[in-house]
């Protein structure tokens, strides 16, 4: 059954992109510095769009152009069709939430909620009625005369939120938006937000370090590396077919082979591997995907399976022993360790209340299908 956040996503999915934001060969230094390297990108109308990298990386510096706390080094940056890159911050259509969400401790939530429009110079009415609009939009009404040091996490969260929405902005960033909230309210707030924003339709670009909290929101991802963009996907595209080494290892978890290519043909291609009893089969061809005959290759811990049994084709196998077992409640890694010494991840799902009778040092054997691997780039 899909909640109404999905229902949305795949609705946005399927009708034709409408593109809003336009960063155009975008790059920032400081000093000796290049801290975002010839960016460009197209955001669209609506959509939760996600940066996403590492420390370093740039996403937080290119955040901070697009609000205009930042200028350009070279580029340009666009909003439905206006160049804004001169624009300075307060005559932007655009509110950004921080990270540790910078409330007026001494006002009360309404008040916080208020204070950008009466900055606006709005009639006392006008200010009432979106104050109560906004309350009810995030369920927090029954605060409104609470100070933020009153609130929960979560609840002074919901506030920022309001307070940046509350000006109707056409674009809403959110730096790190869960960053100081714990795991399990994390999970909650994710999907909260997500239906908060798709009900008001603002457009909203969000810098996170957490790929599940990208995965989870987002209905696309960059991938952010040392200023530049590594890959543009759906969490679905970025998880399933990475673009480099980079994003695959970035993302989630996986085993990574290098072997050489020793045939190439137009339904099937097969990857000689030091480190694997027998060659690795693909069932498609990869010349135009390769550049030479080294090739990387990723197959993710999910797709692996373990068996005591030897498989019986001559392809996409070896054998190890369980090196090691990391219980995490929902599913269990264990850590096979092959003849080569080369260690392999494969996951299980515990759905029964006790783990498969393999253990340590068991002499166990991985296989995996044909198309349960992708060829890297780089």
């Amino acid at each position: 059954m899909v909640g109404a956040a999905g229902a949305m996503k795949q609705a946005m999915a399927k009708a034709e992109p409408d593109e809003f934001v336009r960063i155009d060969r975008v790059s920032k230094r400081f000093d000796d510095a290049l801290a975002v390297d010839d960016v460009s990108l197209t955001i669209n109308r609506g959509e939760i769009f996600a940066l996403l990298g590492g420390s370093g990386s740039g996403k937080s510096t290119l955040l901070r152009i697009l609000a205009g706390f930042e200028r350009p080094s070279e580029g340009r940056v666009f909003l439905d069709g206006q160049d804004i890159t001169d624009l300075p911050p307060y005559e932007r259509p655009i509110n950004m939430m921080f990270q540790s969400y910078a409330l007026f401790p001494h006002m009360t939530v309404e008040q916080n909620i208020a204070f950008g429009l009466k900055q606006d110079r709005l009639s006392r009415a006008e200010i009432s009625a979106r104050v109560a609009e906004m309350l009810k939009l995030v369920h927090m009404t029954e605060y409104a005369r609470r100070k933020p040091n009153q609130l929960s996490g979560g609840q002074r969260q919901r506030v920022a939120l309001a307070r940046s929405l509350a000006k109707s902005p056409k674009v809403l960033l959110l730096d790190e938006p869960m960053g100081a909230l714990d795991k399990k309210l994390r999970s909650q707030m994710q999907l909260e937000l997500v239906e908060i924003i798709e009900r008001v339709g603002v457009t909203c670009i969000m810098v996170t370090h957490d790929q599940e909290e990208a995965m989870t929101m987002a209905q696309r991802i960059a991938i952010m590396h040392q200023g530049w963009i590594a890959q543009v996907g759906s969490p679905m595209d970025i998880y399933e077919s990475p673009a480099s080494r980079h994003v695959a290892e970035f993302i989630g978890s996986v085993n990574i082979f290098e072997g050489q290519l020793v045939a190439d043909m137009e339904n099937h291609a097969i990857i000689e591997c030091a480190e694997l009893d027998r060659p690795i089969y693909i069932g498609h061809g990869i010349t135009t995907r390769v550049q030479d005959k080294n090739i990387t290759y990723a197959l993710r811990p999910e797709k692996v399976w373990v068996t005591v049994e030897k498989p019986e084709s001559e392809y996409n196998w070896a054998h190890g022993e369980i090196h090691d077992i990391a219980y995490l409640g929902g599913h269990s890694v264990f850590y096979i360790k092959l003849a080569s010494s080369h260690i392999v991840q494969t996951f299980f799902a515990n759905s029964e209340r006790r783990l498969p009778r393999m253990t340590w040092e068991d002499k166990v054997y991985i296989s995996w299908d044909d198309d349960s691997g992708v060829i890297l780039q780089s």
